[in-house]
């Protein structure tokens, strides 16, 4: 374990995970909230794909998405996950694992009820990883639901999609450096829940 990085960057990463995001806000031109999300099935074969984190705090990294997708699927199979972030403008990295679990229906219902109408009803006609015969088909799919919630002031949040929380037990931070000599240390939660740090060579 090392006392250095503790002193240097907290006893909790955290904080810093959150400094970081803010840092990266600031000055990435797209989506700094964009995070590469790793989900394996119960064969244990692995998929990646980009999400958007919706919140960050001690309790994890909140994302949302449709339960009958590939990823809801694989989560529905397997709990086990992996995020990682990179921004080009910071020259920084976070990678996280952890076990993912489902938020409660009310955070997800707060959640859809903030987003845009046009994405509520994208929600609702889009059946999402799913294959289609012609663009035509989604076409409909929206018109549908866009007569069938035409007269409704507050569009419900379909069943299936869902809010999650990715709950890390490892989280590693990298910072580029010349040479190739990046800087790396690591964060992982012990049995008692207490954070330990480690430098981690290049």
């Amino acid at each position: 374990m090392s006392a250095e990085i503790k002193k240097k960057y907290g006893d909790d990463p955290i904080p810093l995970a959150q400094q970081w995001m803010k840092d990266a806000g600031e000055v990435e031109l797209n989506d700094p909230e964009a995070v590469c999300l790793a989900t394996a099935d119960s064969d244990g074969r692995p998929s990646n794909r980009m999400v958007l984190i919706k919140g960050l705090n001690e309790q994890g990294v909140k994302f949302h998405t449709n339960a009958h997708s590939h990823k809801g699927q694989d989560i529905a199979q397997n709990a086990h996950g992996a995020m990682c972030l990179y921004w080009k403008a910071t020259r920084k990295q976070i990678r996280m694992e952890g076990v993912i679990e489902a938020l409660s229906k009310a955070e997800a219902d707060e959640y859809f009820a903030s987003r845009p109408r046009n994405r509520q009803i994208g929600a609702w006609a889009s059946q999402q990883s799913r294959p289609f015969d012609a663009w035509q088909d989604l076409e409909d799919s929206i018109a549908h639901y866009e007569d069938k919630f035409k007269n409704v002031d507050v569009i419900p949040r379909p069943e299936y999609w869902q809010g999650y929380r990715l709950v890390p037990e490892l989280i590693e931070f990298w910072i580029a450096s010349r040479d190739r000599l990046h800087t790396r240390f690591v964060y992982t939660k012990t049995n008692n829940k207490a954070w330990t740090a480690q430098w981690l060579f290049p």
